[in-house]
């Protein structure tokens, strides 16, 4: 898939580019319904929401295939060129119309952005704690829950009062494929759609208008390769490595 940018404002252009799931956001979908499966003594409902274009329905009905309850589309012109930061907004005013939201799960990134911000920023716009890197939950009920997480050279494991944001890696678990019965209901479902007056958002919070980076210059790195064969005694050969390392301020 060749990936194009806007030379005017620097952002992604999404015509003609197929929407998919974001890969790490499958595993967030399989652990919250694989949750609703667990807590079968406790009234839940899974949510799945989305900013982007109107083709973005589409994207939450996979989600109603594979077990979400329901979905909502958060699409404006005016979230249009959004950092992480403005994205993190619109989402957590959306959350905030949501009754009773104990757990949120994320992707641990998206494939584009390769940030991982959104989950922590969107956790501290909505004032709950945030857990990255979640590869098990290990205990949940409505009160709190017990999750894993990995690190670079080790597990940790926290427990925590709910409500609460994670992230997921994807050693969590391995995402369905839609059933029949859900494929049904994802064909005649009706997608809502949030727009920045529902949600009641500035317009200078949003967009390329509220975000607090800017993607200045976006090029293809050139790759240089310089090879020099040592020649001499090991300790000639140490001592030119040494003069070379020194011309280019590495020693």
């Amino acid at each position: 898939m060749e990936i194009k940018i806007d030379p005017e404002t620097n952002t992604l252009i999404r015509e003609g580019i197929e929407n998919i799931i974001n890969p790490f956001d499958s595993y967030a979908i399989e652990e919250a319904v694989r949750t609703k499966e667990r807590l079968t003594n406790e009234e839940v409902e899974v949510i799945a929401l989305t900013m982007g274009p109107p083709q973005s329905a589409e994207i939450l009905k996979e989600a109603i295939s594979v077990g979400a309850d329901s979905a909502t589309l958060l699409s404006d012109r005016a979230f249009a060129g959004a950092d992480t930061w403005a994205t993190s907004t619109i989402l957590a005013k959306a959350i905030n119309k949501l009754e009773d939201c104990r757990l949120i799960i994320l992707g641990k990134q998206t494939v584009d952005g390769d940030t991982g911000q959104v989950g922590p920023e969107l956790a501290q716009r909505l004032n709950i704690p945030f857990i990255g890197y979640v590869s098990s939950i290990l205990e949940i009920n409505r009160s709190k829950m017990k999750v894993k997480r990995l690190m670079e050279d080790r597990y940790e494991t926290f427990e925590i009062n709910l409500p609460v944001a994670i992230s997921v890696v994807k050693d969590i678990n391995i995402p369905r494929v839609p059933s029949l019965r859900g494929k049904m209901k994802a064909k005649t479902i009706e997608i809502p759609v949030w727009d920045a007056k529902k949600l009641e958002a500035d317009e200078n919070e949003v967009g390329l208008a509220g975000s607090y980076t800017q993607v200045v210059k976006i090029f293809t790195p050139q790759i240089k390769h310089d090879t020099r064969m040592l020649e001499g005694t090991a300790e000639e050969q140490v001592e030119e490595l040494h003069k070379i390392l020194k011309e280019l301020n590495l020693v």
